[in-house]
């Protein structure tokens, strides 16, 4: 990050006690950091510490006369390689969503043209409110990188997610956008994730209960690991993460048929999605009508996709995914032999378990005996885990096997 622009900006929140942390972190790095700081932040941090520790002046207000002679805040929004706001509060997200401009920090992010990234510290309660979550939506989707937040104890007492990630992280996650560097830098990820739907007739299908929330954590991850990533997507509803390709189907024959239209080149392939293992045989082509007591579809095998791609001749490195219900790790190892994997991740499932819930807990196994558990967080936190994993399963194969890839399968 030698000699890159970073303009922080520190808005009002218990956290912006830690952001002289990060501007040291940044420096640490190599890069220039100029700070921006909200009214409310210089509630709970003085300018002047700012300044100690960039070394530049910290500009706090909008209409200063002397800055704004020379229209300041458009030159720090051209200034900057990254705009970084950390904390970023509950109220600034909802401001920058809405594409205000009521004070510096606002106005200079709609000037600028560069990356945005905010690092999120509010309440846990504040964080699942239903209107926060739609402004990160939003802002998600016009290309703003979240670095967290963190979960654990947070300063009103509560514990939960929330909390501001640690300055060595937030630094490391700006390093790695600004370079575009991570350790699956120059790979080829394909991903698949959600459940699939299998047609009984026009208006009636048969499905699970996968949300694709991991899967879409796991292509987060890969991509903020430097990958380029290819989204396969069943019928969910979330937004795509920033700088992934998506490709949205509906049964499983639709995912068979675009794995394998996007395999080829592929190094990694990562397939979360919760294929369906049976469809019905003879889909009615009208609405089947309520005439008798009882109703037999008769099912059929679908093509399996993760045996398919694992017993190609120029496979990727093959992980897989075990959803189970019970004896987790002899299932999960019992996949993996039969389907010559690699690695395989495991988890508990149930109607209080993993589905449609923000965290998540695995065992990951590996063929020659070898296992790691990751404990109990959220989603998006075991994905960075897990897609670590797979980075160096993937470098000491490749180190072993040169022309192999890598393909990790949830399921």
């Amino acid at each position: 990050m030698q000699g890159k622009r970073i303009l922080l900006g520190v808005t009002g929140g218990i956290a912006a006690y830690k952001s002289p942390d990060l501007v040291r972190r940044l420096h640490e790095r190599g890069a220039e950091v100029q700070v921006v700081m909200t009214a409310s932040a210089r509630e709970f941090v003085t300018p002047m510490t700012f300044q100690a520790v960039s070394g530049h002046p910290v500009r706090t207000d909008l209409w200063d006369p002397a800055a704004e002679a020379s229209m300041g805040h458009i030159e720090l929004a051209r200034w900057a390689d990254l705009v970084l706001v950390a904390p970023a509060t509950a109220g600034f997200l909802a401001r920058l969503a809405s594409g205000q401009a009521d004070d510096l920090l606002t106005t200079l992010c709609l000037a600028t043209q560069a990356p945005i990234a905010v690092a999120p510290a509010m309440n846990r309660v504040m964080w699942a409110n239903v209107a926060t979550r739609t402004n990160v939506a939003t802002l998600q989707q016009r290309g703003v990188q979240f670095f967290g937040p963190g979960e654990g104890d947070q300063a009103c007492g509560e514990v939960g997610a929330g909390r501001m990630l640690e300055p060595t992280e937030i630094a490391d996650r700006s390093a790695g956008l600004l370079l575009g560097s991570g350790p699956l830098q120059g790979r080829r990820v394909l991903i698949t994730a959600g459940p699939t739907r299998e047609r009984i007739d026009p208006v009636r299908f048969i499905s699970n209960r996968s949300s694709g929330k991991m899967g879409f954590a796991v292509a987060q991850a890969a991509r903020e690991a430097g990958a380029e990533v290819v989204l396969i997507a069943g019928p969910v509803n979330l937004g795509t993460p920033q700088g992934v390709r998506r490709v949205d189907v509906e049964s499983a024959a639709d995912m068979l048929a675009a794995v394998l239209r996007e395999v080829s080149g592929a190094d990694i392939f990562i397939s979360t999605a919760a294929v369906a293992d049976y469809r019905p045989a003879q889909p009615a082509d009208q609405k089947i009508k309520k005439t008798t007591n009882t109703l037999e579809v008769n099912m059929e095998r679908t093509v399996d996709v993760l045996a398919t791609i694992a017993a190609r001749p120029d496979r990727p490195f093959v992980v897989g995914f075990a959803a189970e219900t019970e004896s987790v790790e002899q299932h999960a190892r019992g996949k993996l032999l039969k389907k010559n994997l690699d690695m395989i991740a495991a988890n508990e499932v149930g109607y209080d378990k993993a589905f449609d819930c923000e965290d998540n807990q695995l065992v990951v196994l590996w063929r020659n005996g070898a296992r790691e558990e990751l404990g109990k967080a959220p989603k998006l936190t075991l994905a960075r885990k897990l897609v670590a994993l797979i980075a160096k399963s993937h470098a000491a194969a490749c180190a072993d096997t040169p022309q192999r890839g890598t393909a990790l399968v949830i399921n």
